[in-house]
């Protein structure tokens, strides 16, 4: 059965490298030593285990993470195609929106969903609950008045 090289470098496995080659000597031929290192094994080093945190925790840590920052979270070439086609819903021409309007309008959509979001994990947390259903979400847009959207 024959090895192909590069299917064992695409799981994983990576080339060993050898050494450089001495200088010929003095004498203008290279020493007849094997160019393989002796310490070096035909297996693939261990790799450590991966680290696993308790369930729970690395959602903890993503939301310390996300309220330090202070960056958009949404992309802003999705977002920017979502507004533009709107926009087209709206109007046949084609309009231009500046920069500046585009991340204005961003912002103030992240507070909206972040502020909508705490409503509806306190309805959740009101249900005696941890987890946010969609019935909380609209519970929370209910309460706020905000049916029409």
């Amino acid at each position: 059965m024959h090895h192909d090289t590069s299917a064992a470098r695409r799981k994983g496995r990576t080339p060993q490298r050898r050494p450089p080659l001495p200088a010929p000597g003095p004498s203008g031929s290279a020493p007849t030593k094997s160019p393989r290192r002796s310490g070096v094994s035909g297996q693939p080093p261990v790799s450590p285990k991966k680290r696993r945190f308790r369930p729970g925790t690395r959602a903890l840590m993503e939301i310390r993470k996300f309220q330090k920052s202070t960056d958009l979270l949404l992309r802003k070439g999705p977002f920017s195609q979502l507004v533009r086609e709107v926009c087209q819903s709206f109007s046949r021409d084609a309009l231009r929106w500046q920069v500046y309007a585009l991340m204005a309008l961003q912002e103030a959509a992240e507070a909206f969903l972040v502020l909508l979001f705490s409503d509806a994990n306190l309805c959740a947390i009101h249900a005696k609950r941890v987890t946010i259903f969609p019935r909380d979400l609209q519970l929370a847009r209910r309460i706020r008045g905000v049916d029409n959207m």
